[in-house]
């Protein structure tokens, strides 16, 4: 199955099964399910059985290109993200493999949808793209899980940009700073459930193109802390839930570790693509006033 989230005209966003090209409003052709996403896994509904009930019906179509796009999950209780966790990317920062996974939270105004504009600060110039692939947890996942049982508590998976303003994520040990400037992560434009996905989304291949140029390019299996040992990890220290997203890091190739760096500027075009998932696409605008 293939959900996405987009926004009406007043603002509201509705959860949207994505039939081919279109997309059903799932709330409006099978009622018991709520209108978002994080809700309808809290409330444990049956998404599948929903899914091709709405599919089978007469339910209205709207083509998927005419719909403005919002965040997967639009307010996920918790959006944990990992940082140095391919191979690659550790020796281009110039470190080794870390010990434990670099942990950081976004918070919800950094996220964006697909389509829409990734936001160059006032403050900075260097504004940096980090092509990541995102999971959202399906149902509350026990303390302490084991890694052989762990990914049956992820939903599905999607895209991530984890723009980077990076001299303020230098300015201090912390990279909360740095992430979490408004409008600076991109996500989506679709979930796919798990069961369409080898096992914790491996083998899958990882791009991001900056104005059609190939920056990053690489497999979801050169991840350090797989899928599972990530969610087993985090059990440790706390209950993941439904709706919760994380965002498993990004590989090699980002503009900072280049020679000469390259920044995103205003007027460019960002892209991840993940295969069998996806091509999240953002605009970069600068930040107005």
């Amino acid at each position: 199955m293939k959900f996405t989230t987009f926004a009406t005209a007043d603002g509201r966003t509705r959860l949207g099964l994505v039939d081919g090209q279109n997309v059903i409003d799932l709330n409006a052709a099978q009622p018991q399910v709520p209108a978002d996403l994080r809700a309808a896994l809290a409330a444990s509904v049956d998404l599948a059985a929903a899914a091709t009930a709405a599919l089978a019906s007469n339910a209205p179509r709207v083509p998927l290109v005419s719909l403005t796009l919002a965040p997967l999950v639009p307010e996920p209780g918790k959006t944990i993200c990992l940082g140095l966790n391919y191979y690659d990317h550790a020796k281009e920062g110039g470190r080794e493999k870390p010990e434990y996974p670099w942990f950081f939270f976004r918070g919800k105004s950094s996220l964006i949808g697909h389509g829409a504009a990734g936001q160059l600060p006032r403050v900075s110039e260097k504004f940096d793209y980090e092509a990541e692939l995102a999971l959202v947890i399906g149902a509350t996942v026990p303390r302490h899980v084991s890694q052989a049982d762990a990914l049956q508590y992820v939903f599905g998976y999607t895209c991530f940009n984890d723009m980077s303003v990076r001299d303020y994520q230098k300015r201090t040990p912390q990279w909360t700073i740095g992430k979490n400037f408004d409008a600076t992560g991109g996500f989506g434009p679709v979930l796919i459930t798990a069961d369409e996905l080898p096992p914790g989304a491996t083998g899958l291949r990882i791009q991001s193109r900056l104005n059609g140029q190939v920056m990053q390019d690489a497999s979801t299996t050169d991840m350090i802390w797989s899928v599972a040992e990530t969610i087993a990890l985090l059990s440790d220290c706390m209950t993941l839930e439904p709706g919760d997203v994380i965002v498993m890091g990004t590989p090699a190739g980002v503009g900072q570790a280049r020679t000469p760096p390259v920044w995103m500027k205003d007027g460019d075009v960002i892209e991840i693509e993940i295969e069998r998932i996806g091509t999240l696409v953002n605009p970069i605008r600068r930040e107005e006033g």
